[in-house]
């Protein structure tokens, strides 16, 4: 273990990664490879879980190989993961019982409505600080279990699994050794009281979904099993487990209360850290666990924006608009700045602070002279404008002087375009900090698991290794950006369902 190198599984929306990091922190080898998307209905987003492992597995052997160490040279795998998106399994055989259900997918909204109907939300929320929607994942594990034939029956009597996508990585990972995943996860499934760290047996039996199936909890930095030695090439102990937002949040080092990230990738995620207290949202926003270490829990403020680097890929993959995303910004900047276009991006309805799941997508201000770059403009400037609403409810949820004071860091693909995090900083008022390292997510993993295995620094030393490569300040005058602003919530308020 002096070679102190780390493994970190970063398991995305469109790809998994693989990141080698040494014990200074620095990358080594990385491997990454896409996987098929597939959209069944109308609102439904489906992942093969068989692909993801198959993926997951060639990325961490790519990875390996290209930082020219051997397997038995890794201390630690960290792994973190794309969130609420739903896999079952078979105990037995490993093997999915249906594709997985991604946490963009929307079918779960009638299950949804008829619980706030019968008056269950008050009780979620205030037992798991999530709001009833689609997103999360304890109404999809009961669709699932609803569907399939059978399939209830043999949970009930222990033969099935449920888990995030680390948990059954976990268990593949292991050859069906640990059921496992980590705090922060399991407070993303609508089952998981996040004041007691317990699973919760009441809301179990509002939804319908069995105990039997849950995995056993543990902290981000934790003994979550040894891979077999056939997978990688060695017995790796994973040491380290958190969900992708709260790994990002542990990659930019926020640790102290008032402390705030966003990071932006599929969609946008911004994370308040609020240190031991637990703060009841009355902004709709979430209430999340932000990492347990060492038994003790912290928390966070959060918001969700359920399209950023997807709308972008709209752009691309849809409407044809350029050939790489890295073209968004320079079209942006050639757009006709006498155009006010506003894209409101609710193709999978509308997260925080609206958790509007029937909004559908929408374009204002056309005219015969607006062209691709006028509306790739209007989606990158449409992801600055959802950050500022999550802002602005933080910063009404959270009284404390760091929440009015806001220095935002940022991760994410999206955050490469200067002239996005330009018109991000302009739009909040507010710096915006990019780190030089962009791969947070995967470097948080990382942190925990090489923390856990003695051969990285502890949470201090860590903190004072995060590196400052750009601040955006705002230049935008006052006046500009509130009517920028006025515009964005009146083109808003016509996409709403409601």
């Amino acid at each position: 273990m002096a070679t102190g190198y780390i493994l970190a599984i970063d398991q995305g929306t469109t790809s998994s990664r693989a990141i080698i990091f040494d014990k200074n922190q620095k990358i080594r080898g990385i491997g990454q490879q896409e996987f098929t998307q597939y959209f069944p209905k109308s609102g439904w987003v489906e992942h093969d879980a068989e692909e993801i492992w198959r993926t997951v597995v060639a990325t961490c052997r790519q990875a390996i190989r290209k930082a020219k160490i051997k397997p038995a040279d890794i201390a630690a795998i960290g792994i973190t993961n794309q969130r609420e998106t739903t896999v079952l399994w078979d105990r037995k055989s490993g093997k999915p019982v249906h594709r997985a259900i991604v946490w963009q997918d929307r079918r779960t909204a009638d299950i949804c409505a008829r619980l706030k109907k019968a008056g269950h939300e008050a009780a979620f929320t205030r037992k798991t600080g999530l709001l009833l929607d689609p997103y999360f994942s304890g109404t999809k594990a009961a669709w699932v279990l609803d569907q399939v034939k059978g399939l209830r029956k043999r949970a009930e009597a222990g033969g099935i699994a449920f888990g995030t996508i680390d948990s059954f990585l976990i268990w593949r990972l292991t050859g069906g050794r640990r059921h496992v995943t980590d705090a922060t996860n399991a407070s993303r499934t609508l089952m998981y009281n996040i004041r007691n760290n317990k699973w919760d047996k009441g809301l179990l039996d509002i939804l319908g979904v069995p105990a039997a199936v849950l995995p056993e909890v543990l902290d981000c930095a934790d003994d979550f099993g040894v891979t077999e030695k056939g997978i990688l090439g060695a017995e790796i102990p994973i040491l380290g487990v958190a969900g992708d937002q709260q790994a990002a949040g542990i990659g930019n080092a926020c640790f102290a209360p008032g402390m705030l990230k966003s990071t932006y990738g599929t969609g946008c995620f911004a994370l308040l850290n609020t240190g031991s207290d637990l703060v009841r949202s009355k902004n709709r926003l979430l209430t999340t666990i932000a990492y347990r270490l060492d038994g003790k829990t912290t928390y966070a403020l959060e918001g969700s924006i359920f399209m950023a680097g997807a709308s972008v890929q709209w752009l691309r993959d849809g409407l044809k608009f350029m050939k790489a995303a890295s073209e968004s910004g320079r079209m942006a900047a050639e757009a006709d700045p006498a155009q006010d276009v506003y894209l409101v991006p609710a193709f999978t309805g509308l997260g925080a602070p609206y958790w509007d799941a029937q909004a559908r997508g929408a374009l204002f201000g056309l005219t015969r002279a607006t062209g691709p770059n006028e509306i790739t403009r209007a989606t990158l400037e449409s992801v600055a404008y959802q950050t500022r609403d999550l802002l602005s409810a933080m910063q009404k949820d959270w009284k404390a002087k760091g929440a009015r004071k806001t220095v935002l860091r940022v991760d994410g693909g999206m955050v490469a375009s200067d002239w996005t995090m330009q018109f991000l900083a302009d739009i909040l008022a507010a710096p915006v900090d990019r780190p030089v390292v962009l791969e947070t997510t995967a470097l948080g993993a990382a942190w925990l698991a090489g923390s856990r295995a003695g051969v990285w620094p502890d949470q201090k030393g860590f903190a004072e290794t995060w590196a400052l490569e750009t601040r955006f300040k705002p230049r935008m005058k006052a006046g500009e950006r509130q009517r920028k602003l006025a515009g964005w919530q009146d083109a808003v308020s016509r996409t709403l369902s409601r």
